[in-house]
């Protein structure tokens, strides 16, 4: 049936048709009713098209022949036409020039026997217009010259008969003298796809014969609209119903393929089946069986019995279309394991804050906040729509993207920049110049009259000659203030994680080492920079952190930010040194050491009976049981995963400064857009140069802005998710929760 269907579809494609959603939801019909009428549908359908084909090629076979009366037509006429002409003309030059002096041999030449003359044959045809210049040649080769080859070409493309397509064509025919001369172009003529067709010399048997097929033309012609017309509406009344058809054949194939992975129970009357489900829709399970016990009159009822199984069932998280998204950026990193915890949640929150980061301008957050929400107003109408790849993908993440519009707007409003401009929105600058005209602005400075702005970057920062300076300091400083607490973040999941599976060891030799070295050294980064911000000094941060692994014991002189801060510091570089063997040295000999006591008995299971054990066994394995412990592999599992660690701890560390990078070239970019070419423009006093500008500022701002860099935030901060947080914590080695549902039947099969 699904064969049947399959090709119903095609013959749908071929009438442009498509299947109407309605019907699938029409009347009901029985599976064994529909399979009748689908082969009653397909053997009528094939019987039709068979008679169509049947019919088309007999009529471009009639539409050939007719051209080749018509042309090779033309051959003879100009042919007799000429050999006339000639007869006349010699006749005329005979009867003046004639005398007893004319030579003898002309004179017998015109006066031979009529009958002794030779009498040619022919053969006459359409090729390939591709193919004509080979053809002649071969028929030269193979009879050494003895045809005679006339060719007109025909100036549409002929349907041919034999492929059903159209093909440029010659219509030939060829002059032979002998049966052996014939077969041998008959031969030529097959092997080159020549169509040939019989001709006659005489011109009024010609006619007739063009009459003739002119007439088979337009009943043929009549013959296949009505024939046309008749498949076009069967194939129309199949699509009004092929949805209902094709769901109903998808959902009891779909049903048979359950039913054979379930197995027969010991007496041979009931089948087992075995799956998983949610706890929360346990009850709900049990009264839909009971109901289908009830619906279906059986007299035995559906058993329905928790098992614990000993594998790792699979992973499902309830999401709705707000947090499916975001669940689907962790997927594509890795299923989680079952009850591990979610990066999803956290996710919600920092992947739309770090991408504001490096996007923050509130002008650019207004468009993609509208954009968004243009999407999400209209998600009714698009859900039920087939949308190119691009668009669904934006059209999927629509709740993603408003987010991050809305934390652009935010940081935007921070950076204070409304497409490069700012504004004092929270009150005026606290800078002003030291007098009316401003000439010193930019070589003394200005000073400061009034409170701290408020909220934000001053105002006054931008365009002056220290505003790079100021937001390069700033802006890095506070990506790595981010990316410690995001790794800090990651680092407590791993806690909760081993808390909650009862792993002991990595939380004393993998949580507990991994926080003190993190934080003696990049945690310890993050308060001086707090304390630096706080007290305003003028200690040079980078000669604190690199004199604190070369010379730990030196002065720090005016580096000094507080009391005690040199013990503090060889404090903290002892404890990283230490951390570094807590984590690569105990948990490999504890783990051996476990292993040896279990093998000398000194740790048993209980035994319940032995059917049970040897069932057990067989049956379910626990994950990693069957393997053997091997010391030297797990003692190198821990040594790349420590240095995996340290090394990793500064590299990602370093890699959050791709959120100042990142937001320093987008407001460059958007300075260079808004000064090159909208003021640039502005200033030339011309209409016709201003719209041309504003044209250019509006396209660069929109595909580069806008969806270029949209596009390079969204993966920058998509990589600081996946590498930096996500494996403090995150294995990612589950399998998805996978329900049987006819809806998600139907789903994949239109996609």
């Amino acid at each position: 049936m699904a064969r049947k269907l399959r090709f119903f579809r095609i013959q749908m494609m071929k009438a442009g048709l498509l299947a109407l959603r309605r019907s699938a939801y029409g009347s009901e019909i029985s599976l064994d009713d529909l399979e009748v009428k689908l082969g009653e549908l397909e053997a009528e359908l094939i019987e039709m098209n068979t008679n169509t084909e049947k019919l088309q090629r007999a009529y471009n076979e009639l539409l050939e022949y007719k051209l080749v009366l018509q042309k090779a037509g033309d051959f003879f006429h100009h042919a007799q036409s000429s050999a006339s002409a000639q007869q006349r003309e010699f006749e005329e030059h005979h009867l003046v020039e004639g005398s007893m002096d004319s030579p003898l041999l002309l004179e017998q030449e015109m006066t031979t026997d009529i009958s002794k003359q030779v009498k040619l044959g022919y053969v006459s045809g359409l090729v390939p217009r591709d193919k004509s210049m080979a053809f002649e040649r071969m028929l030269f080769r193979t009879t050494r010259g003895n045809v005679f080859l006339k060719q007109n070409v025909v100036e549409e493309p002929v349907m041919d008969p034999v492929r059903g397509e159209k093909v440029e064509k010659n219509v030939f025919v060829v002059f032979h003298s002998g049966e052996r001369a014939k077969n041998k172009v008959l031969k030529i003529c097959d092997a080159f796809g020549a169509n040939r067709y019989p001709f006659t010399d005489d011109i009024g048997k010609r006619y007739q014969m063009i009459t003739e097929v002119s007439g088979k033309l337009s009943e043929l012609k009549s013959t296949i609209d009505v024939g046309s017309l008749h498949w076009s509406s069967l194939v129309q009344a199949i699509a009004n119903q092929f949805e209902q058809w094709n769901n109903l054949v998808k959902k009891e194939k779909s049903i048979c393929h359950t039913l054979n992975t379930l197995s027969f129970d010991v007496t041979k009357k009931c089948l087992v089946a075995e799956g998983w489900c949610p706890v929360f829709a346990i009850n709900e399970i049990q009264n839909v069986l009971q109901r289908a016990t009830v619906d279906s009159n059986s007299q035995v009822g559906a058993i329905f019995e928790i098992l614990h199984a000993k594998e790792s069932p699979p992973t499902y998280f309830r999401t709705n279309k707000f947090t499916s998204a975001f669940q689907e950026i962790v997927d594509a990193y890795g299923v989680a394991k079952y009850q591990e915890a979610n990066p999803g949640l956290y996710t919600i929150v920092t992947f739309p804050f770090l991408f504001a980061v490096m996007f923050g301008d509130w002008g650019h957050g207004i468009c993609l906040f509208l954009a968004s929400l243009f999407l999400i107003l209209r998600e009714k109408k698009y859900s039920s729509q087939k949308l190119g790849d691009i668009m669904e993908m934006a059209f999927g993440g629509r709740y993603v993207i408003i987010l991050m519009s809305i934390f652009s707007i935010y940081t935007g409003l921070i950076y204070n920049e409304f497409f490069s401009v700012p504004f004092e929105l929270f009150g005026r600058s606290a800078y002003d110049c030291r007098d009316s005209s401003c000439r010193d602005s930019t070589t003394i400075g200005m000073i400061k009259v009034r409170n701290t702005y408020p909220f934000g970057v001053d105002p006054m920062w931008h365009g002056t000659r220290s505003e790079l300076p100021f937001l390069n300091s700033l802006k890095m400083k506070m990506s790595i203030l981010l990316g410690v607490a995001q790794m800090n973040l990651g680092i407590f999941l791993s806690y909760f994680n081993a808390k909650f599976f009862q792993n002991d060891l990595n939380i004393w030799y993998q949580f507990i080492p991994q926080m003190i070295f993190l934080n003696s050294l990049f945690g310890y980064l993050s308060l001086l920079i707090i304390v630096k911000w706080c007290t305003g000094s003028q200690a040079d941060l980078y000669h604190i952190m690199i004199y604190m692994f070369l010379s730990p014991t030196d002065d720090l002189g005016e580096n000094q930010l507080f009391w005690g801060q040199k013990y503090l510091q060889i404090l903290l570089l002892l404890s990283a040194l230490v951390a570094v063997p807590w984590m690569l040295i105990p948990k490999p000999l504890i783990l051996k050491r476990q292993h040896e006591e279990r093998h000398q008995g000194q740790v048993y299971a209980p035994l319940h009976s032995l059917d049970e054990n040897i069932e057990s066994d067989l049956d379910y394995k626990p994950h990693g049981e069957d393997k053997e412990f091997e010391f030297s592999e797990v003692l190198v599992h821990q040594l790349i995963h420590t240095i995996e660690f340290v090394l990793g701890s500064v590299s990602n560390t370093a890699s959050y400064l791709r959120l100042w990078a990142l937001s320093l070239a987008h407001s460059e970019l958007s300075s260079v857009f808004y000064e090159k070419v909208l003021l640039l423009a502005w200033g030339f006093d011309n209409v016709v140069i201003l719209i041309i500008g504003i044209v250019v500022f509006i396209f660069a701002t929109v595909g580069v802005l806008l969806v270029m860099e949209t596009l390079s935030a969204f993966l920058h901060a998509l990589r600081l998710h996946w590498v930096e947080f996500q494996n403090k914590f995150y294995e990612g080695d589950g399998y998805k929760f996978s329900p049987f549902s006819f809806a998600l039947i139907i789903e994949e099969d239109e996609d």
